[in-house]
């Protein structure tokens, strides 16, 4: 499939996973805007990937707000002309045992990793059904495995999954394709991390862009609807 001059929208996208499903996407011809709380950083990381600003876009939006997401999307088919792909990767994480846990976390976890795709998707369905388009969500492993200290993010990351799932069910019909994509340990920049050589043997950014590529350049009649990634070597 031919991708060039195609739109992809990334929430999360100044940093970590989505910087680099960016940097895959644009490197096939592919429009990319990235969105992130801090318009600074939005604007930087569009510098980063598209150095004469042909190919990229930086827009401030925080996922939790609906308004700031429907406004993000004018702004892409504004400046970019139409809207084929949207990445809904934002993301935050607390992991502490649920009696310590306070309302504001569990709270915006809730806002930010669960809510926050479905406003991401809710702003921009009705782009992707004039394109025939794709929504992927970034989900985790976590999203099917539990464990100690993660119960809030465990449950936005179930959420996530099911929603994903159930969503797929509901837009098929109008060739719009979704799936989710499940990375276990990736070396991100996720919660302050800072990605070092230690990091080597977890799954990179650029692997998750190569996978979204895989499915964007998919034929139309085959739907990952979701897909789990692992390291190949775990430590």
């Amino acid at each position: 499939m031919n991708l060039e001059n195609k739109v992809a929208y990334i929430t999360g996208g100044t940093k970590g996973i989505g910087f680099g499903i960016a940097e895959v996407l644009i490197s096939k011809g592919i429009k990319v805007a990235v969105s992130g709380r801090n318009k600074d950083d939005a604007e930087k990381a569009a510098r980063l990937l598209s150095k004469d600003g042909t190919m990229a876009l930086g827009i401030a939006s925080d996922v939790k707000n609906f308004q700031n997401e429907a406004e993000a999307v004018q702004q892409i088919t504004d400046k970019l002309g139409r809207l084929d792909f949207v990445i809904a990767n934002a993301g935050l994480g607390y992991f502490k045992p649920v009696d310590e846990m306070t309302l504001e976390e569990w709270n915006n976890m809730v806002d930010t990793n669960l809510t926050g795709v479905f406003h991401t998707l809710k702003a921009s369905v009705e782009e992707l059904k004039k394109t025939k388009g794709y929504f992927i969500s970034i989900a985790s492993l976590a999203g099917i495995n539990f464990f100690e200290n993660a119960s809030g993010y465990n449950a936005t990351k179930f959420g996530v999954v099911g929603f994903t799932q159930a969503a797929m069910l509901d837009l098929r019909k109008y060739d719009i394709k979704v799936s989710t994509i499940m990375p276990g340990s990736v070396a991100s920049h996720f919660n302050g991390n800072i990605p070092s050589e230690n990091d080597s043997w977890k799954i990179q950014p650029e692997d998750i862009g190569n996978v979204v590529l895989d499915l964007l350049e998919m034929n139309p009649r085959v739907l990952p609807s979701k897909i789990e990634l692992r390291p190949s070597r775990p430590k």
